[in-house]
Order: C-alpha cells, then sequence, then structure tokens
C-alpha cells in the first residue's frame, strides 16, 4: 500500500501574514552603501533614466562610457526598449508603477545621487507569501559593479523581513548574464518553463530561481562577503 507524506499545518503567525500584507507593495525606500532606492517617479525619473540607458555617451562621476548599442547592453531580453525617448520609456514604466500587486522601485548611486535603473517587486501573492524580483535593468555605466548585487540583497532583506516566505527571479532562458548573476547571488535553479511568454515577437523559455526564507541567512551572509569584505 502506497503511502505519501503529510505536510505540517504552518505556524498561526506564519498563517496571520497572509492578511497582513497588501496586494500592492507598500511604498519603501532602502538604502545601502552603493545604492538607494525609491518608489519609481515617473515626472522625477524618466529623464534621467533615459538618458543613462538610449545608448549615448554618459557619465556617473569619475566614470564614463562610449556610446554603445542599447539594445545589446540593456534592453534585448525585456518586455521593451530601446526607447527612442523619455516619454517611450515612461510609457512602458507606466503600468508598472499602476500594477494592482507591483512596485517599482528606482535605483540611485549614491555617490553621485543619479538614478541607474529600475527594479520590482511584481507578481506579489500574499496569501501564500510569495513575490518576485523583476524587470531589473540597470545602465551599463553600473552593470557587473555593486549595483545589482546590493539592489537584490535590500529587496531580498526587506522581503524576509515583511514576512514572505518565497521570493522569486525569473529571466528569459536565453539571457546568460542574468542567471549567472542569480546563481552568484545565491537563487537556486528550478527549471526551465518553455513557451512562457511571447515578447517582441518571439517565444520565450523563463528560467526559473528561487530563495525561500530557510535559504535567506546563507544567502545573505553570501551578499555580504561578496559587497562588504
Amino acid at each position: 500500500m502506497l503511502t505519501f507524506p503529510t505536510a505540517d499545518k504552518l505556524p498561526d503567525d506564519v498563517l496571520a501574514k497572509r492578511k497582513e500584507l497588501p496586494l500592492k507593495p507598500a511604498s519603501a525606500m532602502l538604502s545601502g552603501q552603493f545604492v538607494r532606492l525609491e518608489p519609481l517617479d515617473l515626472e522625477y525619473d524618466a529623464e534621467a533614466l533615459h538618458t543613462v540607458s538610449n545608448g549615448s555617451a554618459a557619465s556617473l562621476g569619475n566614470n564614463s562610457i562610449e556610446a554603445y548599442d542599447a539594445d545589446e547592453r540593456i534592453w534585448r531580453y525585456m518586455s521593451g526598449g530601446p526607447f527612442a525617448s523619455a516619454a517611450d520609456l515612461a510609457s512602458w514604466l507606466r503600468p508598472q508603477v499602476e500594477a494592482p500587486n507591483g512596485l517599482p522601485l528606482c535605483v540611485f548611486d549614491v555617490a553621485t545621487n543619479q538614478q541607474i535603473g529600475v527594479a520590482n517587486y511584481m507578481a506579489n501573492l500574499p496569501e501564500h507569501l510569495k513575490i518576485e524580483l523583476g524587470s531589473i535593468w540597470y545602465s551599463p555605466l553600473v552593470q557587473r559593479k555593486n549595483a545589482n548585487l546590493e539592489t537584490t540583497y535590500l529587496m531580498l532583506q526587506h522581503a524576509f523581513a515583511l514576512g514572505y516566505r518565497r521570493v522569486e527571479w525569473k529571466c528569459d532562458a536565453l539571457n546568460e548574464r542574468s542567471r549567472r548573476a542569480a546563481l552568484r547571488m545565491g537563487f537556486k535553479f528550478e527549471g526551465i518553463q518553455e513557451y512562457h511568454y511571447i515578447i517582441k515577437g518571439r517565444s520565450r523559455d523563463t528560467a526559473w530561481f528561487r530563495v525561500l526564507d530557510r535559504e535567506w541567512h546563507s544567502v545573505r551572509e553570501r551578499l555580504e562577503g561578496i559587497l562588504y569584505n
């Protein structure tokens, strides 16, 4: 006779969090050593974000870049972009601002107080205590530096402090840079969902990653070791 394991009921305080967490994540400002995250304000942020993501030469403090291929460096695996104007970028970002289950955060470089990218809490399911970090992009001025690492660290820390049990990271399966970043930061690969979306006229397979609350302590130590030691 076959027997199947049964799951124990979760503690009452864990289950209570499902009613405490709103569908639209509450606005938050998250501050670190390298970046600061603030709720995205399209009127204030769109022009500056477009300036550092449109393929033109740009600078950030003492760092500068020549003109570049914005599709290759930023937008190829995103649902939109490149954008010809700040207004076009704002139009793409607006549904993220207005999403009933998401919160886009503008990423600022602390040293210069300049907007350098966007990261979202999205696909929020408080009834299951899970949320996703997604639609994340940065100017080439800060790619392969500490911006993505510390942004992810701050967002994970905030989510688990709120009581979430699972934080997801998904990306186009062809996006090798994003997949390597997820693994480096401590996310665990769960597999590939084929034909997940149609993006820019092509079929997208999606690679799934996650961090669970029971894994957060070791992931936090990993990220802090990379960032601050």
